[in-house]
């Protein structure tokens, strides 16, 4: 008879393996995260519980239920992995493993299986003390600055503009990192993120020398007040400044690009329950709900005890917050989770999460925003919340003097979320016509009849763009 592991009782028990049909929904479970339509017919019909977030609730209430909790190994179309089933075993295990020193170098992992590089978790001991009111004041300022340039480029029914946002929370991030010189410096952010999506492959050195280059006239005087400054004064004796100015910079980033402008979303979604009231409240919840980083993968280089099974070297520990939804509502998760995946914590990411913050505060001093796509409530999240598909106006303050109820029936928030509607159809033509375009459809007459029906429906969708368009051109004018 064997053990509850299905090894001889003489060996160390190892991690249970799932049963093969677990092993397919979990395939299919992560498969599904790369196709958003496939929530259209659960959603049209109010069946939320064939939704992809219903159905992965079922699938991991199941494996908890026949593992009692305990990680299970999975495979998968991306690999084999052993899967904590809860957020708090999945960041205790990790944490463990990595105050053992038993882990590689973790990459994130994508929706299409591809492994993504994560920005190296560099941090100089001593370089986060908390920071003094003076250092708050000087960060409020730097954002202050960028923020009016990004508000002022808004159009006149105060949507802000998503590549005039990306584009000036880049500025901003290089501003509070490295200081007023670089704010113009593009080619930074490029190469801070050329550098991270090179980890773990062979062109990561020679990227990561030439981000070096780059960065050594900042770090050779950083500015008074900047972050380089903290992370490089000559106390800290850091022989990695440069890894850790370049961490800080994809994190802050990220946090200002994309997080922020979530929150703002779900700020505005929250606005008439008062469910989200605050910029920290709606960024945690941003970072909660969508982290930037949603499913990483880390492998153990030597034999870790996992109260029980030894994981053994050469196995994968994957941490996929998607898959386990939400963690207990009031309690969200360290911010270097979503934005490092660092299981020893990691200051950097808080320090981002605060960026991100006072982007959310200097935004809605004075203004309210107003959500116009995608349209939903707090009780209702959509599952994916990616930049490019959110719209949001702030009202108020220099912009429109109208309320956020009122703002609904003016002719030019129709033509705001008619031009975010034609943006989207557009966007699905492209991407039917990329698929109907897939080899795979060659060699039969049904792959034909399916490929005629997609270009048809691309068709559709750019002919209504295009109608949508000069709707919203006329209701904007």
């Amino acid at each position: 008879m064997t053990t509850p592991y299905d090894v001889p009782a003489t060996t160390a028990p190892r991690p249970a393996t799932a049963r093969p049909l677990e092993n397919v929904l979990f395939s299919a479970a992560l498969v599904a995260r790369g196709l958003p339509w496939a929530d259209l017919p659960a959603r049209t019909l109010g069946l939320d519980a064939l939704t992809r977030a219903g159905l992965a609730r079922r699938l991991m209430t199941h494996l908890q239920g026949r593992r009692d909790g305990r990680p299970v190994r999975l495979r998968t179309p991306f690999g084999t992995f052993l899967v904590p089933l809860t957020h708090a075993d999945a960041e205790g295990l990790l944490a463990r493993a990595d105050g053992a020193g038993a882990l590689g170098t973790a990459s994130g992992l994508a929706t299409d299986g591809r492994r993504c590089g994560l920005s190296p978790h560099v941090i100089p001991a001593g370089a986060w003390d908390a920071l003094t009111q003076e250092e708050l004041a000087g960060l409020t300022d730097r954002v202050s600055g960028h923020l009016q340039a990004v508000l002022g480029a808004r159009r006149e029914d105060g949507a802000l503009d998503g590549d005039h946002w990306h584009t000036g929370m880049l500025r901003l991030s290089r501003h509070v990192v490295l200081g007023a010189g670089a704010a113009a410096d593009t080619l930074l952010s490029e190469m801070v993120r050329a550098a991270t999506d090179a980890v773990g492959s062979r062109a990561y050195e020679e990227r990561a020398a030439a981000l070096r280059r780059r960065l050594a006239p900042y770090l050779a005087d950083p500015e008074p007040g900047s972050l380089a400054g903290r992370l490089s004064a000559p106390s800290q004796g850091a022989p990695e400044t440069d890894l850790a100015v370049a961490h800080a910079l994809a994190l802050v980033s990220t946090a200002t690009s994309v997080s922020a402008l979530q929150a703002l979303a779900l700020l505005a979604a929250g606005a008439a329950t008062g469910a989200v009231t605050s910029p920290e409240a709606a960024v945690d919840l941003a970072l909660e709900c969508y982290p930037p980083l949603p499913a990483m993968v880390y492998p153990v280089r030597s034999p870790l005890d996992a109260d029980g099974p030894t994981i053994a070297p050469g196995d994968e520990i994957l941490y996929d917050r998607t898959l386990l939804g939400r963690r207990t509502p009031g309690k969200p998760a360290a911010p270097a989770w979503a934005l490092c995946g660092s299981p020893s914590d990691c200051a950097t990411a808080r320090f981002a999460a605060l960026v991100g913050q006072e982007v959310v505060r200097g935004a809605t001093a004075g203004a309210r925003p107003v959500l116009l796509a995608p349209q939903f409530t707090l009780d209702r999240l959509p599952d994916s919340l990616g930049p490019g598909s959110v719209a949001v106006a702030l009202v108020g303050a220099d912009g429109p003097t109208v309320t956020a109820e009122a703002y609904g029936d003016l002719l030019p928030a129709y033509g705001a979320r008619g031009h975010v509607g034609a943006d989207r159809l557009d966007r699905h033509a492209e991407r039917l016509s990329a698929c109907a375009a897939d080899t795979g459809w060659n060699g039969s007459e049904t792959g034909e009849r399916f490929r005629t029906v997609l270009l048809a429906h691309a068709d559709q969708c750019a002919n209504a763009a295009a109608d949508v368009r000069r709707a919203a051109r006329w209701f904007s004018h």
